[in-house]
């Protein structure tokens, strides 16, 4: 870190420590309502060890334990709210921003966002039907991500009736390799019931707008100036809304991580520009924000379109804890990650793993989920009002704190009826502290 930048936070940290003697010790609390100052996270000691924002990437996260990864990331966020010291100042040239359309014959039909509005001008029918663009955060450098993004896209191809694209065995293990004869087989069988295998009926179109391959390092991720790449984005939405005919109310747009928030930006600049929202927008496993502007809100936030939801698996690992949307998932409450990760990085990509699962059809309803105040509460069947279900059919009535519980693999969803619980919540309400605490924000 610049030298003279880290004794300046050093001065005001240490003097922050005289004025709170408890500066320095953690909590263990559950408790989204009491966030302390930066300085009671961040002990002058810990931030000479910690290092600069270049020397951190993907690759490193991943080799770390989930909790050292967490440790580190939640070190950085907590220094970086200490008087701004991460300005977001990194905006890609749209260039730089590459993206693709998945043809109807399951190829890739590239363009960067300059050229995304003259690209779609040359589908035929694109816009008929249902309209997802998913915004990709993180680069596909790391596994996990490419993973995580591979299923989400063939998700999408079986709902909407695309070709897959070309792939050979030896991209699965034997296990995946069988899962996909099986669930092949289910859904023929699904379709055969329902008089409906109709292959070749084109029922959506699937833009991939591929943010997180612009940033090379996670200064760029904590620096991304999330509200003009937002703003840019949003415009080219309005451009196909203008030139394109494509109507407001069949847009989902979907951000990963830090794009997340880019989503949340690009519907506001969309109802700025158009005075009508977005049909819906869902953040999966929305990040912290490390450099945020003064004096000015950012970010994703309710309103950002008819319907926002989010799910979070990283609470207090890369992603957020916060309340972002009108209706908030917790799979296995709020924590660093959720079973089965090993990291950071593979805990906030399980929420775009477990959308994909949710998207393919016949699965729809594969993770049910009941509102509570805890996941202690949801464990004791405590929790409130009727079930509901995270990923893609999720209801747009839902408001609140939502609390499942995922299996540590694939399939991820537990697709049996959640209990019986008393009374009824739909709205957001504080967590309660748990007798057994789990990592702060």
């Amino acid at each position: 870190m610049n030298p003279l930048r880290t004794l300046c936070v050093l001065a005001c940290l240490l003097a922050a420590t005289v004025a709170n003697p408890q500066a320095g010790r953690r909590r263990n609390s559950n408790s989204l309502d009491n966030v302390d100052q930066p300085s009671n996270w961040v002990s002058p000691r810990e931030i000479e060890q910690l290092p600069s924002l270049k020397q951190v990437n993907l690759k490193q996260l991943q080799e770390m334990s989930l909790e050292e990864g967490a440790t580190l990331l939640d070190q950085l966020y907590h220094l970086s709210q200490f008087n701004h010291v991460f300005k977001p100042d990194y905006t890609p040239e749209p260039s730089q921003v590459k993206g693709y359309i998945v043809g109807e014959r399951g190829q890739k039909i590239e363009f960067n966002l300059n050229t995304l509005v003259q690209t779609v001008k040359r589908q035929q029918r694109f816009g008929d039907d249902e309209v997802t663009i998913f915004i990709q955060g993180l680069p596909e450098s790391s596994s996990q991500v490419q993973k995580a993004t591979r299923k989400l896209v063939k998700a999408y191809q079986q709902r909407y009736n695309l070709q897959p694209y070309p792939t050979t065995d030896s991209d699965y293990s034997s296990e995946e390799q069988r899962q996909r004869g099986s669930s092949e087989e289910t859904r023929q069988q699904q379709r055969r019931r329902q008089g409906d295998d109709k292959e070749d009926t084109k029922t959506g179109d699937l833009i991939v707008i591929e943010l997180g391959n612009a940033l090379e390092n996670f200064e760029q991720f904590a620096t991304l100036n999330i509200e003009r790449i937002g703003e840019i984005i949003g415009n080219r939405l309005v451009e196909l809304t203008n030139t394109v005919n494509v109507p407001q109310e069949i847009i989902h747009l979907i951000g990963s991580g830090p794009a997340a928030h880019v989503a949340g930006v690009a519907g506001r600049q969309y109802t700025r520009q158009t005075g009508h929202k977005l049909r819906r927008i869902t953040a999966l496993d929305p990040s912290k924000i490390y450099g945020k502007p003064e004096e000015q809100l950012t970010g994703l936030a309710r309103g950002d379109a008819d319907f926002v939801d989010a799910i979070h698996t990283s609470a207090y690992g890369m992603g957020t804890s916060q309340r972002l949307a009108n209706v908030d998932f917790y799979p296995n409450g709020p924590s660093t990650g959720v079973p089965g990760a090993d990291n950071v990085v593979e805990a906030s990509m399980r929420a775009t793993r477990y959308f994909a699962e949710s998207v393919r059809p016949g699965n729809e309803r594969n993770f049910p989920a009941v509102a509570a105040s805890s996941y202690q509460e949801y464990k004791q069947n405590k929790g409130y009002g009727k079930r509901a279900y995270m990923g893609i059919a999720t209801d747009y009535d839902l408001q609140g704190d939502y609390m499942l519980q995922v299996n540590s693999k694939s399939p991820f969803g537990r697709s049996t009826p959640a209990q019986t619980q008393a009374g009824y919540h739909a709205t957001h309400q504080p967590w309660r502290q748990s007798a057994q605490g789990t990592r702060r924000q």
